[in-house]
C-alpha cells in the first residue's frame, strides 16, 4: 500500500478530492496538523463526496508523531525545490508522497530532513508556481500505482 501525506492542509475541497483518489487507489492517507479546516467541514466532504468512510485516514498532531510512526518507510517530499523528475524514481510498496499546504509547500526543516534523491519535482513551464494539491497528488499517486502494474485495479 502506498501513503500519502498531507503537511498542514489549508483548504478542504482539495483534501476532500485527496480522500476520495486514496479511496479510489487504495492508498492510505495521513493527515498531519495543524488542517486548516474542521475535518467536519461541509466542504470536505462535498469534495470527498463521503468517500472518507472508503478511505483510510490518519490524523497526526505534528510532523515528530507522523515520522515516528512512519519509521522504516521511505518519505518522498514533492517540492518545486526538487531537482529530480518524479519519473525517474522507483517506488516500493509502502513508499510515503509527501506534500505541503497549498500556500506555501514544506517548510525547509521539512525538506531538509530528507535525503535530495527523495524531494520530487513535478515539470512545469518556466516561470509557474505550483500546481494545485489534488493535482500533484493525482499524478504522483498514479505514477506509483502504474509502476505497480495498478495492482488491485480493474
Amino acid at each position: 500500500m502506498l501513503h500519502v501525506a498531507l503537511y498542514e492542509p489549508e483548504i478542504p475541497p482539495n483534501t476532500g478530492n485527496i480522500i476520495r483518489l486514496c479511496a479510489n487507489t487504495g492508498a492510505a492517507l495521513h493527515l498531519i496538523e495543524p488542517l486548516g479546516f474542521s475535518i467536519d467541514d461541509k466542504r470536505l466532504r462535498r469534495a470527498g463526496l463521503d468517500y472518507h468512510e472508503f478511505a483510510d485516514v490518519m490524523r497526526y498532531p505534528d510532523f515528530a508523531a507522523f515520522s515516528e510512526a512512519m519509521k522504516g518507510k521511505r518519505v518522498f517530499a514533492s517540492t518545486t525545490k526538487g531537482s529530480v523528475c518524479y519519473t525517474t524514481t522507483t517506488f516500493r510498496h509502502e513508499d510515503v508522497l509527501l506534500f505541503g499546504p497549498e500556500t506555501r509547500g514544506l517548510p525547509d526543516e521539512v525538506l531538509a530532513s530528507l535525503p535530495t534523491d527523495q524531494r520530487l519535482r513535478l515539470p512545469m513551464l518556466p516561470g509557474s508556481r505550483s500546481l494545485n494539491l489534488s493535482n500533484s497528488v493525482a499524478v504522483m499517486l498514479y505514477e506509483a500505482w502504474r509502476q505497480f502494474g495498478f495492482t488491485g485495479g480493474q
